[in-house]
């Protein structure tokens, strides 16, 4: 159980000088990770999972090298705490972001979004990636080839039962998402040097304020590897008259946004027995819009 009163026993043993300060659920926390809003500047986040324990010290080093040379503000580690209080994993204390999960609806101006996060990306994969961690448990394996046997979302051994257990069902045109996901697999891999890669630019880890993109969050999934994954805001995040200006902003080769399109596929297959899309039926609705988005653009560019 990470509750309030846990976050506010381990501040009172660790961080005193923060003891004081008011502890608040924020409202929509992750899976991978429990967040708190602690006062108006700060929060906590609190791994679930023993195997996410990595993401804690990967943040701690290598946000504070990344952060400068990024357009965006993305989040600020300030402390590291130890277990205890009955909690057994390292946690944190961040500078706390202003900002309203950015939504496709809610962005004032569609193009500018794209252009900035485009340029986010491109800031992001110029950075030197010497020593930075690849793909890893703690990081869910983003980012590797695709084909890889590794436990990612992505792997054969997942998405294909998946397809599978999809046909017959009449919510996706299984034949379409299986020629996109054999598509993917026969793409030829990232022969270039690894680049940082987010590995999970989904709508809940970009802020905005006033409908234009103000920040970045959570670098759990931080990794050096292929930028195939971070493309995938092209068709779960950004409308129709956006999506081109920002294929040409980051650019890469056919073969990247095959990848990529295979990347949406394995995290949109919206299994009738998952508890994920069993958890909030809303999730499928927007799981169903993006493959039917990635078999359009599969269809005009990648057949």
């Amino acid at each position: 159980m990470i509750d309030a009163p846990l976050v506010r026993r381990l501040l009172a043993a660790q961080f005193p000088q923060w003891a004081h300060l008011p502890v608040t659920p924020v409202e929509r926390s992750g899976m991978d990770n429990a967040t708190f809003r602690l006062g108006s500047d700060l929060s906590v986040r609190l791994p679930r999972y023993a195997h996410w324990v990595g993401q804690v010290e990967r943040e701690h080093r290598w946000l504070p090298r990344l952060a400068p040379r990024l357009p965006l503000p993305v989040s600020e580690p300030v402390a590291r705490g130890e277990p205890g209080e009955g909690y057994p994993y390292p946690w944190s204390v961040y500078r706390w972001l202003e900002g309203d999960t950015a939504t496709t609806e809610s962005l004032a101006d569609p193009v500018q979004a794209a252009r900035e996060l485009a340029g986010f990306l491109t800031a992001l994969q110029a950075i030197d990636a010497t020593d930075g961690p690849g793909p890893e448990q703690s990081n869910a394996f983003r980012g590797v080839p695709m084909g890889d046997e590794r436990d990612s979302v992505a792997a054969e051994a997942r998405v294909r039962p998946k397809i599978e257990a999809l046909a017959g069902t009449g919510l996706v045109d299984t034949d379409a998402v299986t020629e996109v996901w054999e598509t993917a697999l026969a793409a030829p891999a990232w022969d270039r040097p690894p680049v940082w890669i987010h590995g999970d630019l989904d709508t809940g880890n970009l802020l905005a304020v006033n409908g234009r993109l103000s920040a970045v969050i959570d670098f759990g999934t931080l990794a050096v590897a292929d930028p195939a994954v971070d493309l995938q805001p092209f068709w779960k995040f950004l409308p129709g008259p956006a999506r081109d200006v920002f294929r040409e902003a980051v650019g890469h080769d056919d073969a990247t946004w095959a990848r990529a399109r295979g990347w949406v596929v394995a995290g949109s297959l919206p299994v009738p027995e998952d508890p994920y899309f069993q958890a909030d039926p809303a999730r499928v609705t927007r799981a169903l819009r993006h493959l039917e988005a990635v078999v359009e653009d599969h269809r005009r560019h990648g057949a």
